[in-house]
């Protein structure tokens, strides 16, 4: 269950992106070490939130940072540095997630550590990149929803420009760094030779534009914000009013579309000229939508979900609270509890991964410092 037990990584890290990926690798058996400042009170993530838990930690910050350890150098210092190469010596990869120039300044890119470990693999997760104009600016992922054109994809037509309701981009950009890291420390462990990775919360959430992105360069097409989050081509794909709340249906092929019409009694639709094929439904949305109104508002959500559940792609649309607190997301083990010194019980989200079946093991990052030079030894998770 731990397919990188025995892999050792350094974060220099903090808020969102690296920590995310970071905690994917911890989770999947990486000893990973989190280096922090002391005088600063760590990660600033930290002290976010409100919901503390003792002493520089709180539950914004471990819902980052599961299974990791904790140390506290100063990198700028001369024992600071030290102590950071005796680390690397030892290490396969060290992540930071600073502004694009300070890597090189502080001797944390694969010209510097590789003078101390050859095979080592330096991660470089910035806003903006290393190489350009905007190396030094801060940034944060809602500032990439927003230059990169997510938000002019989001919200109704006729409101303001709106984000993802969660740090996607940051989530994202974590991930794909993850990525690029273990391939490139599965190189180095042929080669005996690291390098430098670089990704950023700028390209990460441009690409995330996929074929809407690709429509606009090739055709032209630039596509704005549809009403209740519809597709941007496929329709019926979004979300209807039921008698009591809100339903999301998605009929992405022929096939569901025609199962659709069938469950809500209304078999003549499809051979309506107007939504005979999807080309047509596309160009008679509203019409379409207006009909499909009027029938779903006939019954409450649970009605249509008995009704269509196994047949067509559907959801009920719940908010935070009762998404979690759903029989089926319990069912799914997707809620954990992890052992916390101030909280014999701390429940967490579950890693998504399942390794032959089986969820992996959390626990909660080590409290700031506990894992200071010389290191302590690495306790096994348990599940």
């Amino acid at each position: 269950m731990k397919p990188l037990a025995g892999m050792r990584v350094i974060a220099i890290e903090q808020y969102g992106a690296a920590p995310y990926g970071t905690m994917m690798l911890a989770t999947l058996g990486a000893d990973v070490l989190k280096v922090e400042q002391a005088e600063t009170g760590g990660d600033p993530s930290r002290h976010v939130g409100g919901h503390g838990l003792g002493p520089n930690d709180c539950q914004y910050f471990q819902a980052w940072n599961l299974s990791k350890r904790s140390v506290t150098l100063d990198i700028k210092s001369a024992e600071g540095k030290r102590q950071l190469a005796a680390l690397v010596r030892d290490a396969e990869a060290v992540v930071n997630n600073l502004r694009g120039i300070l890597p090189a300044q502080l001797g944390l890119d694969y010209a510097s550590l590789g003078r101390t470990n050859p095979a080592v693999v330096c991660l470089h997760i910035s806003a903006y990149g290393r190489d350009n104009e905007r190396a030094d600016w801060p940034g944060y992922d809602y500032l990439m929803q927003a230059e990169a054109g997510l938000m002019s994809l989001t919200g109704e037509p006729d409101g303001p420009p709106a984000r993802v309701g969660a740090s996607m981009v940051d989530t994202l950009t974590g991930l794909t760094g993850m990525v690029g890291l273990l391939s490139c420390v599965m190189q180095a462990r042929r080669t005996g030779r690291g390098c430098d990775v670089d990704t950023c919360l700028f390209d990460v959430a441009l690409h995330q534009l996929t074929y809407a992105g690709v429509w606009y360069l090739n055709a032209g097409d630039k596509p704005e914000r549809l009403s209740r989050s519809a597709h941007l081509s496929q329709v019926p794909v979004q979300t209807f009013p039921t008698a009591d709340g809100w339903i999301f249906i998605m009929c992405m092929t022929e096939k569901f579309w025609r199962i659709f019409c069938d469950v809500v009694a209304r078999p003549d639709l499809p051979e309506d000229r107007r939504f005979a094929t999807a080309d047509r439904r596309r160009e008679n949305r509203q019409a379409l939508i207006a009909v499909l109104d009027q029938e779903l508002r006939r019954h409450p959500t649970e009605h249509w979900l008995a009704l269509l559940t196994g047949k067509v792609p559907v959801a009920p649309v719940y908010d935070v609270a009762t998404a979690l607190d759903a029989p089926f997301t319990r069912r799914t083990g997707m809620v954990q509890s992890v052992t916390h010194p101030a909280r014999s019980e701390l429940l967490v989200l579950a890693n998504p991964l399942k390794i032959d079946g089986v969820r992996l093991p959390q626990r909660a990052c080590a409290s700031l410092g506990a894992d200071n030079v010389p290191l302590q030894p690495e306790e096994p998770a348990t599940a």
